[in-house]
């Protein structure tokens, strides 16, 4: 049968594979091995000092890569700047089809992004580590690139500076949709000239950042907002309040907001009471920033709000996460209150949310360890149309919380309950035998029966640890 087949075939088979089965068929042969290789078109690879040399000769196999993601092999060693260098020079010579780059294995400097761009001229995504002082006007030498993914790792940065040329600089129109900078901090200078430029830009992401690398102020940096339809800020206190206030402002597309780990209660009071906010999307985790204030302007605010994340919320009560039931409840399709002790401290809060959720798709109450099975199943009861539910870490439910979901919600296709020690093998047969669209099970190796795992590898259902 193998003479039989062409490569061509072969490859295209290979192609269709699901990733472990990809990797069995290159032991069958040496022919195999090589149409495997040559079939594939992403890798990913570690990679310590040790090993670069012996880049060229692994690269040279894969001649049709369009995807590649290189990381440190040494989390806890600093990569060098040689290290990346080296990299992409070879690169350069065995990957010239690249759509897609991930390089983090030390800062790359300005000459060697020069000459990855004379090369890789169909590349769309680029992720990287880059040294101060801060310059991006490289990437005009990248003129397909869609997503750019920066993280400032090392160097000193310049304080704003009078003569700075930086305005002298004729913004450019790059095609940029996705962006996403990592540790500016206080004192960066030369973002300026990148949000001027970044006038299509859809998605923006800051994270760990102290600065938007504009010389201390937002002028420049309002140029990129009006396009913009989602945008993260991941520990970004000192400027979440200034961010937050410029989207107030300008930003009319906004669909998406995620705020983590840092945040300003009154620029996010001030963003969620503008009634022009359309967002679809909302997802918080601000321990100490978020308050009743703010989910009842969520509640007066966004009624087209789809989908709401909550984590950790330490200084909400129930009459706020009553207040969003009452006011989302017709067009909320996901829910999540992770690690929310409001949720175990006030008993019969998910039963009157439940009522109010009928739309619910997704549920996620993952971490709350106190939560208890009747105020899980008065909620669960009521809402029959959750196709996805997530227990993870409540280690308070047991069987019975298990019982009440598959009598409720028939269409049930995910679940999730790795870390939940009381909901035995026996809960889960229920749970497998009697949800006839379930396809994904999260839980560990060692609640999995026998009857559990013969019925999901009839039904094609997965179990993910």
């Amino acid at each position: 049968m193998d003479s039989l087949l062409c490569d061509e075939l072969i490859q295209e088979i290979f192609q269709k594979l699901p990733s472990p089965s990809s990797t069995a068929v290159s032991l069958v042969s040496k022919r195999w091995l090589r149409l495997h290789r040559t079939s594939k078109t992403a890798l990913s690879l570690r990679l310590c000092d040790s090993s670069v040399s012996s880049l060229s000769s692994l690269l040279s196999h894969y001649p049709f890569l369009s995807s590649l993601s290189i990381l440190s092999a040494d989390s806890s060693a600093v990569p060098t700047a040689t290290l990346s260098t080296q990299v992409i020079w070879k690169i350069r010579r065995f990957c010239t089809n690249l759509q897609s780059l991930r390089l983090l294995a030390g800062p790359v400097s300005l000459s060697s992004l020069i000459s990855l761009s004379s090369v890789c001229t169909h590349l769309a995504s680029l992720s990287i580590n880059i040294s101060r002082p801060l310059n991006f006007r490289w990437v005009v030498n990248f003129p397909s690139l869609k997503s750019l993914s920066i993280s400032v790792s090392s160097g000193e940065g310049f304080e704003i500076e009078l003569n700075s040329d930086d305005w002298e600089w004729e913004s450019a129109d790059l095609a940029i949709q996705n962006l996403c900078l990592s540790g500016l901090r206080a004192g960066d200078w030369g973002a300026g000239w990148l949000w001027r430029s970044c006038k299509n830009l859809r998605q923006l992401q800051l994270h760990s950042c102290e600065t938007v690398g504009d010389g201390g102020s937002f002028s420049s940096f309002v140029e990129c907002l009006p396009s913009l339809h989602e945008v993260e800020l991941r520990t970004c206190r000192s400027i979440a309040d200034g961010v937050l206030m410029k989207l107030a402002d300008n930003c009319r597309n906004l669909t998406s907001l995620l705020v983590y780990d840092g945040g300003s209660r009154e620029g996010l009071l001030r963003f969620l009471n503008d009634p022009r906010t359309e967002l679809q999307s909302l997802d918080l985790r601000l321990p100490l920033d978020l308050n009743n204030q703010h989910l009842t302007a969520i509640a007066a605010n966004l009624r087209g709000l789809s989908s709401l994340w909550l984590q950790s919320c330490c200084l909400v009560t129930g009459d706020g996460l009553k207040a969003i039931g009452l006011a989302l409840g017709p067009c909320l399709k996901e829910l999540a209150l992770i690690n929310c002790d409001v949720v175990a401290r006030e008993s019969g809060l998910l039963a009157t949310m439940g009522q109010s959720l009928k739309q619910l798709k997704t549920l996620n109450l993952s971490y709350n360890e106190t939560l208890l099975d009747k105020d899980f199943s008065s909620m669960i009861i009521s809402c029959s149309s959750i196709t996805e539910l997530n227990l993870r870490g409540c280690k308070g439910l047991t069987g019975a919380s298990i019982l009440a979901t598959w009598r409720s919600c028939k269409n049930l296709e995910a679940i999730d309950i790795v870390q939940c020690p009381r909901i035995q093998a026996s809960a889960l047969e229920l749970c497998v035998l009697n949800l006839p669209r379930l396809r994904q099970l999260k839980v560990e190796d060692d609640r999995v029966s026998d009857i559990v795992g013969s019925s999901v590898s009839r039904r094609f259902v997965d179990i993910v640890v």
